[in-house]
């Protein structure tokens, strides 16, 4: 079994809640590396646009009518996502703290991780 076989059989296994986890587990790790690096330029640019991806994505499915979260929880969400794309603009452009990307990732995931 090649290796994309085996990784498409462990996504399909995956509740999108766990999918969601692992994205951010994901991203997050990449804002760490950077953050503890002391990273800027492309290197930083790409760990906050991967970041940035996934609250876009986040916030497009809770743009979604068919989305099931309660809207107030949705309207929060895409918040977050407008604030993340704000703040990863300052962390370039005008050397803002990354930790607060962090901090919410985090707490994403304890959200996620709770069952």
């Amino acid at each position: 079994m090649s290796i994309q076989a085996y990784q498409r059989a462990a996504t399909q296994a995956e509740s999108p809640r766990e999918l969601e986890y692992r994205a951010f587990g994901r991203v997050t790790a990449g804002l760490v590396h950077a953050a503890e690096q002391k990273m800027s330029g492309g290197a930083l640019a790409e760990a906050l646009d991967a970041n940035r991806r996934l609250w876009r994505v986040l916030a497009s499915d809770c743009g979604a009518p068919e989305n099931q979260l309660p809207p107030p929880l949705r309207a929060q969400i895409i918040s977050l996502a407008n604030w993340v794309a704000k703040h990863s603009g300052d962390v370039l452009r005008e050397g803002a703290d990354i930790e607060p990307l962090i901090d919410i990732n985090r707490a994403m995931m304890e959200g996620l991780a709770a069952r």
